[in-house]
């Protein structure tokens, strides 16, 4: 289903309780799908997520996002519904959020003043205290997967797209590459072992990013990601008027050669 979604018969289609309205997007694993429940009217955003399409490693990290999103209730996290089995998909309906996704946020505004940086940060890191309350790892944070509220000046931030999650405690580390490359830690890109604290280089890639309307760092393959991620990150900061006003003393702590947890944390630190 899906491919009709536009032409005349596609409000008649539907997946369980729910009226399918329109596609609100589409990757190689799912189809996002704005719905309505047929007797309630609620409107949502449905995933739909064939079980074919799932190796045993996916569907490990599906079976995480879907214990780790009924089990919570925060602003700051995507809203889980409901889920159920539906000729062979797994069906997702979460909340829907009328203000799109952080990407299209700062394609459209560019980069942001420091107050909406500021607030925005906030509300990543209390999304961030949830996740390593219940011992999960994002593993693909980025702009994409960072829905708004709405479409006013004052959207509530919520982190979605678990799907790469997982849990991990504090004394296990994972291995499995995975995640975006532009937003990914060095240590990933590197093929090494990884904790949590990489999703908090990702935030800080983000913060980047809202301060500046692009991303830090530039490649046209994972491959050449990889190749000191840490020094672009540092040149790119260091030679930026706009972040080193807003942030002066990231700066300082670039060039002291601080551990690059060390440099995202100040960061943060700072704006919060």
């Amino acid at each position: 289903m899906g491919e009709n979604f536009e032409n005349s018969n596609f409000q008649e289609q539907s997946l369980g309780d729910y009226v399918l309205r329109s596609k609100l997007g589409e990757s190689s694993l799912s189809t996002v799908w704005r719905a309505e429940h047929r007797t309630t009217g609620e409107v949502v955003a449905l995933k739909q997520i064939p079980l074919a399409k799932l190796t045993r490693h996916l569907r490990n990290c599906l079976d995480c996002e879907l214990t780790f999103l009924s089990s919570v209730n925060h602003p700051n996290i995507i809203r889980l519904l409901d889920f159920f089995e539906y000729e062979g998909s797994i069906i997702l309906a979460l909340e829907f959020c009328a203000g799109g996704n952080l990407a299209s946020y700062i394609q459209h505004h560019g980069r942001v003043q420091e107050c909406v940086a500021k607030r925005f940060m906030q509300q990543l890191g209390a999304g961030l205290k949830v996740l390593k309350q219940n011992h999960i790892v994002h593993r693909d944070l980025k702009p994409e997967n960072i829905l708004l509220s709405c479409s006013d000046c004052n959207p509530i931030l919520k982190i979605a797209d678990f799907g790469l999650s997982r849990i991990l405690l504090p004394d296990e580390s994972a291995e499995t590459v995975c995640g975006s490359p532009l937003y990914m830690a060095p240590e990933i890109l590197q093929f090494q072992r990884y904790d949590e604290k990489v999703d908090m280089w990702s935030v800080g890639a983000i913060l980047f990013e809202l301060l500046n309307g692009y991303p830090p760092f530039h490649g046209r393959s994972s491959v050449q990601m990889t190749v000191c991620p840490l020094r672009s990150f540092i040149n790119t900061i260091s030679y930026n008027f706009e972040v080193g006003a807003v942030c002066p003393s990231i700066v300082v702590a670039v060039h002291t050669r601080s551990p690059y947890l060390s440099v995202i944390l100040f960061c943060l630190r700072i704006l919060i």
